[in-house]
């Protein structure tokens, strides 16, 4: 009999690679393709949304970059890429870089990082930067995310991290009050700890201009046009004042500023401020009062009160309300911000923004010049000071910048007046990009460096309590791609400095510990043994001893007197208001079912049939005054430019406000549209408000045509390979075809243990020589009573969907086998008997030939 060969496979517990979460799953692989199953971790509970569910998918998707690319003419970027070996490519970068920086300066050469970098890759590339390159011109996509929060935080409490206590502090809440932020589709196993907070008799209160799944789940939504949240804020914080709400206690004891900030919000009377807003002054009083008389209440501010030129002085003024109602550094209560990106906390904490050292030390302390150095091994004299913002940084490209190194990012699609940056991109004489697929950045680029992924790549993440995790490697990269810890050693080696890199992550981290030692963000005392008992440990933990610090401001502030300082800011109008010509505001945000600039999720295939195409939200009534319907194409155009997008027809948003997700590029590039009005201190772009127009393009279509007006995405011919061993199998090509089954139908119950069909439109016939796969299930009730709609299978059932009364739900259904042709599908309801009113179904399935 043959030997039987040991299967290779192991499981691995480490974390989902999207959101700030950073969801514990357990993940099988070694004989690919890996599996996961979300794990026990404190963060997501056994809980993990459909991003996560799906993200073995792309660790083996045909399209992931497994050798370097470089173009088949030098130094034409319109001519084909072509494969090549690391060395050659490793020779063109390196040469470039030098190139430049003889003809125009050290500065002449940027960097730009990404939120989605090991807390060792995010270490290595500040110091690659300042030690192997000396520029300082470098920065990072998180300056688009969490900049302003961070700017008001340091400010206020003399530290930035966005959640100051664990998440379990928001399950135990007596009252949740959430600005901007919409964690049902964002961060869905969040909802988890809303719910245990409402379970126990918490309130929830919503500040957005839509009426998001977070909203819906509120006691009151606050729908407050974008761009006024300072107002807002400023409103409660005047009703606070007038009803003798204020914590004067607190205030006197642990605050310094509070006479200042007193004095101006009387300029923000409640019926002023509902005028600028269109919040009522009823609502507002609710808000306060529940906030001030809950023994554990929490302020949340995220991106739709932030990314605004005004953007720190925003989250101030929500700040300034929970110091007076003295909140901040009491156990269970105070002020926090959602972190948006995967390892958007750490990201900026060790040397990727353009003036910080690691720690959170600032680049122009000569002090904390003097630490790093001596930690790096160099002279202090010979670290550069402080460079240009993200945004700043991108717009000096092709004038002061000539060269651009960039390191998990897609600023094509994710900058502001994306198209101007497009062509700044274009202007450069030499561009890399590392990524581990040709994203619409890496398309623009002379040479592009394959990436390994999450599940193949060894480090530490820090999620959004600051909590620092393992992230841990399952199995090896496809073909020749590579870490970038790696690839930072190699370029500093080849740039002769060399002796000051590691490219084994282990001994990065501990380096790390030792430059941030004694700064604000002491990681001194984590070890990735400590990570790995403790399931992570919170900053700031400066020696072994230490336990971390789960909450922050507990007995003080790190400020020189320890106390939190109130600043007075007032509202500033929109850079760009509506005019005649442009009569409505853009805002824009997430979906749940795309990420980021989308490099990696519009790549997913089951994500992709649940967020297919880009759509825009309008409400009926702007709808009917553009001749609007559902599902039509419609052209969006600002100042900057014109993205056409599907319509999407609701009562969610408000009639003056049009929303645009920011995941797409090309012709539906809501960033195409976005202003790049920086706020003057986190210079932070203002994302979240311009003046938009509307109209109606053409009636619904498979495919939305880009704006005739705007050229089309970059398409690259196809070059001939090189004659090089390919590298990996690539799997065969399929066709697949988003089938739906929807409406809205008439219900009459004959009881709940009475299942029946509810229409014929509801069935669905697999056809012959294909497959079909269920992706996700909505349903809404508009019945006062539970109902349940069936998921029946060749006449068999297969799984149960309850609704309750008068509510909805949204599950997606993980994919666990094929549906052959000639498979019925179809769905059924059951209500209690008598009971009658409509039931919204969605099943969405996807055929595959």
């Amino acid at each position: 009999m043959p030997t039987a060969v040991p299967s290779r496979t192991r499981t691995t517990q480490t974390h989902c690679p999207y959101c700030a979460l950073q969801c514990g799953i357990a993940l099988t692989a070694g004989d690919r393709p890996a599996t996961l199953v979300p794990a026990d971790f404190p963060t997501n509970r056994g809980g993990l949304c459909s991003k996560g569910w799906s993200a073995t998918e792309l660790l083996d998707h045909p399209e992931r970059l497994t050798r370097p690319l470089v173009r088949s003419t030098p130094g034409d970027r319109t001519s084909a890429f072509v494969e090549t070996s690391w060395e050659a490519a490793m020779d063109v970068v390196v040469a470039g870089i030098r190139r430049t920086q003889t003809a125009h300066g050290r500065d002449a050469v940027g960097c730009f990082g990404g939120g989605g970098l090991t807390n060792e890759q995010a270490y290595q590339f500040g110091k690659f930067a300042r030690v192997a390159l000396r520029t300082s011109q470098i920065d990072y996509n998180g300056r688009f995310c969490m900049s302003s929060a961070a700017g008001a935080a340091n400010r206020a409490f003399g530290l930035d991290r966005g959640l100051p206590f664990p998440l379990a502090d928001v399950g135990a809440a007596d009252v949740l009050l959430l600005v901007g932020s919409n964690p049902a589709d964002t961060m869905p196993p969040a909802m988890q700890y809303l719910d245990a907070s409402r379970e126990k008799g918490g309130r929830l209160f919503v500040v957005d201009p839509r009426r998001t799944a977070t909203a819906r789940a509120a006691e009151l939504h606050l729908q407050a046009l974008p761009g006024t949240d300072l107002a807002l804020a400023n409103g409660l914080l005047h009703i606070a004042v007038a009803e003798g709400l204020v914590d004067e206690q607190y205030v006197a004891a642990r605050t310094t500023g509070w006479d200042a900030v007193r004095t101006s919000v009387q300029a923000y009377w409640p019926d002023r401020v509902e005028r600028l807003t269109g919040v009522p002054v009823a609502a507002m009083r609710r808000v306060v009062l529940a906030l001030a008389g809950a023994e554990n209440a929490i302020v949340l501010t995220a991106r739709g009160a932030e990314q605004h030129r005004n953007g720190t002085d925003t989250a101030q003024a929500w700040i300034n309300l929970a110091l007076a109602l003295g909140l901040v550094g009491r156990p269970g209560s105070g002020w926090g911000t959602v972190t948006g990106q995967g390892n958007g906390q750490g990201g900026r904490e060790h040397g990727q923004k353009a003036d910080q050292l690691p720690g959170y030390r600032m680049l122009s302390d000569p002090s904390a010049r003097a630490h790093v150095a001596a930690v790096w091994g160099v002279d202090p004299d010979t670290l550069p000071q402080p460079g240009r913002s993200a945004f700043e940084l991108l717009d000096a490209l092709g004038r002061e910048v000539h060269a651009l190194l960039v390191l998990a990012s897609n600023v094509a699609v994710s900058a502001p007046d994306a198209r101007r940056v497009i062509h700044r991109l274009r202007d450069l004489e030499f561009l890399v990009v590392s990524d581990f697929f040709l994203s619409e950045t890496a398309e623009l680029a002379d040479v592009v460096l394959p990436s390994a992924m999450w599940a193949e790549e060894d480090g530490t993440m820090t999620n959004l309590e600051g909590r620092v995790i393992r992230r841990r490697k399952t199995l090896d990269p496809p073909g020749e791609a590579r870490d970038d810890l790696a690839l930072l050693a190699d370029l500093a080696e080849r740039l002769g400095a060399g002796a000051h890199f590691s490219a084994d992550p282990e001994t990065v981290f501990a380096e790390l510990g030792r430059a941030s030692a004694g700064g604000k963000a002491d990681y001194a005392g984590i070890t990735w043994g400590r990570v790995d008992a403790e399931q992570g440990v919170f900053w700031p933990c400066p020696t072994p001893e230490h336990p971390g610090t789960p909450r922050l401001f507990l007995d003080r502030f790190p400020t020189p007197d320890g106390r939190a300082r109130f600043v007075a800011v007032e509202h500033v109008g929109a850079h760009e208001p509506p005019d005649a010509e442009h009569p409505y505001v853009l805002t824009t945000g997430r979906v749940m079912a795309q990420y980021q600039s989308g490099t990696q999720s519009r790549r997913s295939r089951s994500l992709q049939m649940v967020a297919p195409a880009p759509r825009a939200e309008l409400h009926p009534d702007l709808a009917a005054r553009h001749g609007i319907a559902h599902d039509d194409v419609v052209e969006l155009t600002t100042r900057r430019g014109k993205a056409r997008f599907t319509a999407t027809v609701t009562e969610a948003i408000r009639p003056d406000v049009v929303f645009a997700p920011f995941h797409w590029g090309g012709g539906s590039s809501a960033n195409a549209l976005t202003d790049a009005a920086l706020d003057p201190i986190s210079r932070m772009p203002a994302f979240k408000t311009c003046a938009v127009a509307v109209a109606r393009v053409g009636g619904p279509v498979e495919q939305v045509p880009a704006p005739t007006s705007q050229p089309v995405p970059l398409v690259l011919e196809t070059a001939p390979r090189t004659p090089l061993t390919p590298t990996r199998r690539r799997t065969a090509a399929v066709t697949s075809t988003p089938r739906f089954l929807q409406g809205v139908f008439a219900l009459t119950g004959e009881g709940l243990t009475k299942p029946g069909p509810v229409d014929p439109a509801l069935t669905y016939t697999v056809p012959a020589g294909a497959s079909a796969q269920a992706l996700y299930f909505r349903g809404g009730n508009s019945t006062s009573e539970l109902v349940y709609v069936l998921l029946v299978r060749d006449g068999e059932p297969v799984r149960w969907f309850p609704i309750g009364a008068k509510g909805d739900v949204h599950v997606p259904l993980r994919v666990v086998e094929d549906i052959p042709g000639g498979t019925v599908i179809t769905l059924h309801a059951a209500a209690p008997e008598g009971v009658t009113g409509e039931l919204v179904v969605d099943l969405g399935l996807v055929e595959v030939r």
